[in-house]
C-alpha cells in the first residue's frame, strides 16, 4: 500500500477557493501498473462515492481494474477526509487536494476536467466548472469584474 497524493497549482485572479465537488468529483487518472509498468491509454475515473467489489468480495473499492500486460488485479481508494479546497492563499505553490490509497498502480498523470465549485472573493458561487483546458474566465455579477483560474498544473507526490 502506497500514499500518494495529488498537488495542484493555478494563478486565482478574483477567486478566494477551488475545490472539487467532493465526494461526487470523478478524478481523472492515467494510471501505471507497477507490477509491469504498463500505462493506461485511457483516462480512468475515480469517485470516492462510488465503490466496486474486489475479486474476493471482501473488500470494497474506488477504483479496480485488471492490469491488460501481466493481469494482475490493482485498486485504489480515496482517503476518506483527503480532500482540500485550494484557496487565494495557496497561489504560487503546490498544495495537496486529495490523497490516495494505492495498491498495485501509481497515477502518473491527471487532468482537471469538469465537476469544480469555485468561489469568487465576492462571494458569488460558480458550481459544475469545466477545467479540462486548465484555465476557466467567467465575470462575477456580484463585483461586476471577471474572476479566471490560469496557469493550472498538476503533480503527484508519495507519502508517508
Amino acid at each position: 500500500m502506497v500514499k500518494i497524493t495529488l498537488r495542484i497549482q493555478a494563478t486565482l485572479e478574483g477567486i478566494q477557493q477551488l475545490e472539487t465537488n467532493h465526494p461526487n468529483y470523478n478524478f481523472l487518472l492515467k494510471l501505471k501498473c507497477t507490477s509491469c509498468g504498463e500505462i493506461t491509454e485511457k483516462w480512468q475515473d475515480i469517485c470516492e462515492s462510488l465503490k466496486y467489489p474486489g475479486k474476493t468480495g471482501r473488500s470494497e473499492n474506488n477504483y479496480i481494474a485488471k492490469c491488460k500486460l501481466c493481469g494482475r488485479e490493482n485498486s485504489i481508494d480515496i482517503i476518506p477526509d483527503s480532500n482540500a479546497p485550494y484557496t487565494n492563499d495557496d497561489q504560487g505553490k503546490f498544495k495537496p487536494i486529495v490523497s490516495f490509497d494505492c495498491r498495485g498502480l501509481e497515477p502518473v498523470e491527471f487532468t482537471p476536467g469538469e465537476g469544480w465549485t469555485i468561489v469568487a472573493e465576492s462571494g458569488q458561487i460558480f458550481e459544475n466548472v469545466d477545467l479540462t483546458e486548465k484555465e476557466w474566465v467567467e465575470y462575477d455579477t456580484k463585483s461586476q469584474q471577471s474572476v479566471g483560474v490560469f496557469d493550472f498544473e498538476s503533480g503527484f507526490m508519495i507519502v508517508k
